[in-house]
C-alpha cells in the first residue's frame, strides 16, 4: 500500500515524518475485480451449455438401449395387436403425458402471448426490461464504471437486483418452453439474461458495482412490435414494419453506446492507464455524429478497444443503417394522404357516406345536406371510398374541410369501419351511381356494402339507394335489418314511375314534388314579372317539421292551417296525431274539424328554410297577438313562465298528496323536500 509521507517542522529544531492513510474507496478502488463480474457471466453460460450437451448425450445413450429393447419385444406387440380381447393392444399404445410434457405446453402457452396471462407477462416483462435499462441509464449519469458501494447503501442496485430476479424465473420458463435446449441457450435474449443477472448476485458479494454490459437490457426494445400488436395498436403490415426498423435502429443504436462508454471510461486493460470520462450521452451523441458521416471532432475514442469497436460498427452499423433508414423513409412516405383515423369531437355528430364517391354524387349531396334553409345542425360528414379523391373531387372537399372529411377505405375491411368510427355515426348512407350500365350489380355491390356494415355494427341505421325496385326483397334477409330503427330503402326507379303515375293523375305533381325535394333559395327581383318570382319563390320552399307552441292548443286544423298562413306566413299541410287503433301516431293531411290540436303536436310544413318553421313553436298568443311583421316573433318569456307556473303546480298536488296521506290510517311515506323558492329565469 502506497504512503504519503508529510514532513513537519518547528522552526529549524528537526523534522518528523508521518503516514496518512488513503480514503477507503481509493484503498478498494486500488484492486479492479470488473473480471469477477465478466466472469461470473462467462460461467454462467458456460456452465448451461455444459449440462444440456451431458444431458443429451446422456438421453442418447438411454435411446439406443430403448431401441435394441424395442426390437426383442417387437414380437410381443404385434401378438397383442392381434388379440381378439384388444386389451393388449390398449396396453402397448397407451402413452402417459408426463410432467415434464405438461409443465412445456403450459410455459409455451404463458410465454407465448396467445392467452390473456401470457400477453400481460409479455407487456410486463417489456416494461421492467425497461425499467432496468432505466436504472443503467442513471448508473451511467454517475463517475466512473466500477464502484466500491455496500449493497445495503445502494438503492439502484437494490432495484435492479429485484428486476434480475423476475428475469431469472421468466429464463428458467422460457428455458422450460423451449424445444430445442441447445438453441434457446445461444439466443439473443438469452445472451441479455447472462450478462445482466449474474453480475447482480456477484456485486452482493463483493460489496462494489460495476456497470458492465448491463446495457444489453436496451435489446429489449426490438420486441415493441410484438407488444403494439398484443394490444392491437399495431394492424397493418407497413405499421409493423415500420415498428421493426425504428425499434432496431434505436436498440443497436443504445447498445454501441453503452459499448463506448464502458470501454472509454474503464480505459486500456490492464492497467487502465488511459480513460477517458464520457457521459453515456455523450456517447449517443458520438456515435450519430459518426454514423452520419459528420464526424465534428469534438468527441472521440482514445482508447485503443474503443477505437477498435468504432471501426467494427462503421463497418456493421453502416450496413444496418443504409438498409433500414431508407425503407423507413419509404414507409413514411407511402403512407396514403387520406389514411389515418376520424377523430370525433365531443358533441359533434357525423355520419358516414360511402358507395359511388365522384365529384357529381359528392357535390349534389353536400349541395343539398349543408345547404343553408336547413337548421343550424353540427354534423360532419365522412367519406370513405377505395381510391383517393380526383383533383375535382379534392378541392370541393378542401372548399368544405371544416365539415367533410375523406378517408381512402373499404366498408368491406373491418378496420376501415373502426377507421371512420362507424359505430359512433348517426347514419351510414351509402349512394348509387344512377348512370350505371347494369342496374341488378349496382344494387348487388351496395347491398354487400350493407351487409359488411351490419356485420360491422348492428346497431347503426343505414340508408342505401338502390336502382331496381325487386332488389329490396334481398335486404330483408339481412337479420339485423329494422326499418323500425331508421334503416330505410331508396329506390330510384320506384320513384321515377310513381313520380310518373301520380302525374297521369294530376298533372304538374312530379314538377311540385321535384321542387319540394330539391333545396333552392331564391330572391325576388324587381326586374323579372311577378309571375316569375312567385313561381321561383315556390321552387325555393321545401317540407319542414316542427312541434306546434301550446298557443295551438284546443284549435281545429282548419283554425292552425289559416292563423299559420295569416299571422306566420307560413303554409301548415299536415299534423301527426295518436290512432285511435293502437298507441302510434299517424300523419294527417287536413283532418276533420272533430280533430283537436294537443300538446307537443308536430306540424308538416312547406316554407323556405327551417328558421321559418320555428315561428310555430315560439308563436305565443299573449305575447305575439299584436305583431305584424312575422319576423318579429321570437322566442318569448312566456315559455319560461309556463315552466314556472307547471312547477308550482307540481308543488301544490305532492302538498295535497301529502295531507291526505296524513289524515289517511294507512301507513304513511315521506315525499322529497320541496324548495321553498323557485326562482325564475
Amino acid at each position: 500500500m502506497e504512503e504519503t509521507t508529510v514532513t513537519s517542522g518547528d522552526g529549524g529544531d528537526g523534522a518528523a515524518n508521518g503516514t496518512m492513510p488513503l480514503d477507503p474507496h481509493e484503498e478498494c478502488m486500488k484492486e479492479r475485480k470488473w473480471w469477477c463480474f465478466l466472469l461470473s457471466s462467462v460461467f454462467t453460460f458456460m456452465a448451461g451449455l455444459f449440462i444440456i450437451l451431458i444431458w443429451r448425450a446422456f438421453a442418447f445413450l438411454c435411446c439406443r438401449n430403448k431401441e435394441k429393447a424395442a426390437g426383442a419385444a417387437g414380437v410381443k406387440v404385434a401378438k397383442a395387436a392381434t388379440d381378439p380381447s384388444g386389451k393388449g393392444g390398449a396396453a402397448a399404445g397407451g402413452n402417459e403425458i408426463g410432467f415434464m410434457t405438461e409443465a412445456k405446453d403450459w410455459a409455451g402457452e404463458l410465454i407465448s402471448g396467445q392467452s390473456t396471462t401470457g400477453r400481460i407477462l409479455v407487456v410486463l416483462v417489456f416494461l421492467l426490461s425497461i425499467a432496468s435499462l432505466i436504472i443503467y441509464f442513471i448508473d451511467a449519469s454517475r463517475d466512473g464504471v466500477e464502484m466500491c458501494q455496500s449493497w445495503a447503501t445502494n438503492t439502484t442496485q437494490q432495484i435492479d437486483l429485484a428486476l434480475n430476479i423476475f428475469f431469472m424465473v421468466y429464463f428458467f420458463i422460457r428455458f422450460i418452453a423451449a424445444s430445442d435446449k441447445l438453441w434457446f441457450m445461444l439466443e439473443l435474449y438469452s445472451f441479455v439474461d447472462y450478462f445482466t443477472i449474474p453480475p447482480s448476485f456477484v456485486s452482493i458479494y463483493l460489496g462494489r458495482t460495476w456497470i458492465g454490459l448491463r446495457f444489453l437490457r436496451a435489446l429489449r426494445l426490438m420486441s415493441v412490435p410484438d407488444i403494439l400488436q398484443y394490444l392491437n395498436v399495431l394492424k397493418t403490415s407497413s405499421s409493423i414494419r415500420l415498428a421493426q426498423l425504428v425499434s432496431i435502429v434505436i436498440s443497436v443504436w443504445l447498445t454501441a453506446a453503452g459499448v463506448i462508454h464502458l470501454l472509454e471510461n474503464s480505459g486500456d486493460p490492464l492497467e487502465f492507464l488511459n480513460p477517458q470520462s464520457l457521459t453515456y450521452w455523450e456517447c449517443v451523441y458520438f456515435l450519430i455524429v459518426t454514423m452520419s458521416t459528420v464526424g465534428y471532432g469534438d468527441i472521440y475514442c482514445q482508447t485503443s478497444l474503443g477505437r477498435a469497436f468504432i471501426v467494427f460498427f462503421i463497418l456493421v452499423g453502416l450496413a444496418v443503417f443504409a438498409s433500414c433508414i431508407p425503407e423507413i423513409i419509404d414507409l413514411i412516405g407511402s403512407r396514403p394522404k387520406y389514411g389515418g383515423t376520424f377523430k370525433s369531437e365531443r358533441g359533434r355528430r357525423h355520419i358516414v357516406v360511402c358507395g359511388h364517391i365522384t365529384y357529381e354524387s359528392v357535390s349534389h349531396f353536400l349541395k343539398d345536406f349543408l345547404h343553408e334553409d336547413r337548421e343550424d345542425v353540427d354534423v360532419e360528414v365522412v367519406f370513405l371510398h377505395r381510391k383517393p379523391p380526383d383533383l375535382e373531387l379534392e378541392g370541393l372537399i378542401k372548399r368544405h374541410f371544416t365539415t367533410v372529411e375523406f378517408f381512402q377505405g373499404s366498408v368491406m375491411n373491418t378496420i376501415d369501419l373502426q377507421r371512420v368510427k362507424v359505430h359512433e355515426a348517426d347514419a351510414c348512407l351509402v349512394l348509387a351511381n344512377k348512370y350505371c350500365q347494369d342496374p341488378d350489380a349496382e344494387d348487388a355491390a351496395n347491398i354487400m356494402r350493407v351487409i359488411s356494415i351490419k356485420n360491422y355494427s348492428d346497431e347503426i341505421r343505414v340508408i342505401i339507394q338502390l336502382m331496381q325496385y325487386h332488389n329490396k326483397a334481398y335486404l330483408l334477409n339481412i337479420p339485423s335489418w329494422n326499418w323500425k330503427r331508421g334503416d330505410d330503402v331508396i329506390c330510384v326507379s320506384e320513384l321515377k314511375l310513381g313520380f310518373i303515375a301520380q302525374s297521369c293523375l294530376a298533372p304538374g305533381f312530379s314538377t311540385m314534388m321535384a321542387n319540394l325535394f330539391a333545396m333552392r333559395s331564391y330572391k325576388t327581383s324587381p326586374d323579372m314579372p311577378e309571375w316569375q318570382n312567385d313561381y321561383l319563390c315556390g321552387t325555393g320552399m321545401e317540407m319542414y317539421t316542427e312541434n306546434l307552441s301550446p298557443s295551438f292548443g284546443g284549435m281545429t286544423f282548419p283554425q292552425a292551417a289559416e292563423l299559420c298562413f295569416v299571422k306566420l306566413k307560413l303554409l301548415l299541410l299536415a299534423i301527426e296525431i295518436p290512432n285511435e287503433d293502437s298507441s302510434d301516431t299517424k300523419i294527417t293531411i287536413n283532418p276533420k274539424k272533430k280533430v283537436k290540436i294537443g300538446p307537443n303536436t308536430q306540424g308538416f310544413f312547406m316554407a323556405q328554410s327551417a328558421d321559418e318553421v320555428k315561428r310555430a313553436w315560439y308563436y305565443c298568443k299573449h305575447c305575439h297577438e299584436d305583431v305584424k311583421d312575422e319576423k318579429l316573433i321570437k322566442k318569448c318569456k312566456c315559455k319560461n313562465l309556463a315552466l314556472f307556473k307547471k312547477g308550482v303546480r307540481a308543488v301544490q298536488v305532492v302538498g295535497r298528496a301529502n295531507e291526505s296521506v296524513h289524515n289517511s290510517t294507512f301507513p304513511t311515506f315521506t315525499p322529497p323536500e320541496i324548495p321553498k323558492r323557485v326562482k325564475l329565469r
